[in-house]
């Protein structure tokens, strides 16, 4: 009866089902009062599907939600919130132009006087006092473009927070973080667990979901599979739960000739961002960079890829000094950028799949007509994405309607599609689920072997481990050290971007 008792919300034969894909059939999860419940499964098993059916975001198709033992039915995000229910979702939308502290109130601002004005002066002050009792050093009157994507996920957090929600749904919260900032996430969840707040967590990040949940519930393919409590597991066999069967040898590193240097960087310079900053990467070389978020690792390629004027330095494309002063010269020098934020930088949510697979290499399909050669295009693109393993009900479907990992997976067929020789990858696993990234690390290896150079920024240690031939170790805009694949650990890593 006590464990009865402690249930705060209970989903029951919850179905779901959009134009040409089911994407929940007759799942459950219960959530206890005090709790974190993990959810957990691959790209498009139905996660963030059923949490936006609890937000009010979706309705469902069939099934019950009980929220402390009464049947509710949420019909927006509203209905949702004033019911003691929030969530951080996992692309980030904030109103780059305005404030922090307006970010947060979005909707419900402090107001004064018969008139209803806003008052500025309680929203900044409580604001303030939000941000220090969650020990967040910033500013709430600067802008959100101002911020860095990993502040803009505390501001998220912080948000979330303010509406003294009793159920607080995290939808991969880390992805952008630093191992500081998680920590500090952490230390905020467990106060909330003392306080009775219950939390739904989202991750494919297998060390924080031992670390901080009690429970973890798995979905696979749009179905329930089990419920189990955290200590009672373990990665493999959660692993084995999500896709269906075991994942071997994560990183297969392809037999792969490298050869004579592809791109070389000579004292590049982008003035309050990075400095003096060298390096050369071969053909058919993976080249990691590491470092802590802030030093300037993002900053650095979308300066070779012409997003960012340099201030000053040099840039070699196989042996030739180059000027790349935007994005579509680099592209004529055979290069391709993944981007961190996909939703920001790199999808327009709105057009299909095929529209977003296409749209990098659309003038290779103009014919001598000058017209464009829809056949082409469509068969190549499907292709692509075929290659890849994009699921997606079809290739006309609005790209905002797949799972982030197929989104993903969309923007790297974009690029492949034109036959880049140099290919920049900035986070490109961040919130994709094990088998995904296993896809998507095999595909990098495939690539080296038949010749690419591939520059791959990524925060998560193993993959940079696992798949470089080389790492590069940033700290405060400048680069401290290059490693072998020999050489480097995760502790000489941090060792060096630490200092």
């Amino acid at each position: 009866m006590q464990a009865e008792a402690e249930v705060v919300l209970d989903m029951r034969g919850i179905s779901k089902s959009f134009p040409g894909v089911k994407a929940l059939d007759n799942v459950q999860l219960s959530l206890k009062k005090g709790s974190v419940m993990a959810l957990m499964g691959e790209n498009g098993a139905g996660k963030s599907t059923l949490m936006k059916i609890l937000f009010g975001m979706y309705s469902r198709d069939s099934g019950t939600i009980t929220l402390d033992g009464q049947d509710v039915q949420f019909d927006s995000a509203l209905d949702a919130l004033e019911n003691g229910v929030t969530m951080i979702h996992q692309e980030l939308a904030p109103i780059l132009h305005r404030s922090v502290a307006e970010n947060i109130w979005l909707g419900r601002e402090p107001v004064k006087g018969p008139l209803g004005l806003i008052d500025h002066d309680k929203m900044w002050a409580d604001s303030q006092n939000l941000l220090r009792s969650l020990d967040l050093d910033m500013d709430p009157k600067k802008r959100m473009c101002e911020l860095t994507v990993a502040q803009m996920q505390m501001v998220e957090i912080a948000k979330a927070i303010s509406y003294n929600a009793r159920i607080i749904i995290m939808d991969e919260p880390t992805s952008s973080l630093t191992d500081k900032e998680v920590k500090h996430l952490f230390e905020i969840i467990r106060r909330l667990k003392e306080e009775g707040v219950s939390i739904v967590y989202i991750s494919h990040k297998m060390d924080e979901i031992f670390q901080i949940c009690d429970e973890i519930t798995v979905f696979r393919d749009g179905q329930y599979i089990s419920c189990v409590y955290s200590r009672d597991t373990s990665q493999s066999e959660l692993i084995n739960m999500m896709v269906g069967r075991e994942l071997k040898d994560m990183f297969v590193r392809e037999s792969h000739h490298i050869g004579e240097p592809m791109l070389t960087v000579h004292k590049l310079t982008l003035e309050g961002k990075f400095h003096n900053v060298s390096f050369s990467v071969r053909k058919g070389e993976i080249f990691g960079i590491a470092g802590l978020v802030g030093a300037g690792r993002t900053e650095l390629i979308e300066t070779i890829f012409g997003v960012n004027q340099k201030s000053s330095g040099t840039i070699f494309v196989d042996g030739k000094e180059v000027d790349i002063p935007s994005p579509s010269i680099a592209i004529e020098h055979g290069m391709a950028l993944l981007t961190e934020d996909r939703r920001q930088t790199g999808l327009s949510l709105m057009l299909s799949v095929e529209d977003n697979g296409c749209i990098a290499n659309i003038d290779n399909y103009i014919n001598k007509f000058k017209l464009l050669d829809l056949v082409r295009l469509r068969k190549e693109t499907r292709e692509e994405c075929q290659k890849i393993r994009v699921k997606t009900p079809s290739m006309s479907t609005p790209i905002g309607n797949l799972s982030g990992g197929n989104q993903q997976k969309v923007l790297l067929a974009r690029w492949l599609l034109t036959q880049p020789e140099i290919l920049f990858l900035d986070e490109p696993t961040r919130g994709i689920d094990v088998g995904a990234k296993a896809e998507i690390y095999k595909l990098v290896s495939q690539l080296a072997a038949q010749g690419k150079t591939v520059i791959m920024v990524s925060s998560e240690m193993p993959e940079l481990l696992g798949l470089c031939d080389r790492i590069m170790v940033m700290h405060d805009g400048q680069a401290k050290g290059i490693l072998s694949h020999e050489e480097a650990s995760q502790e000489t890593i941090m060792d060096i971007a630490l200092n």
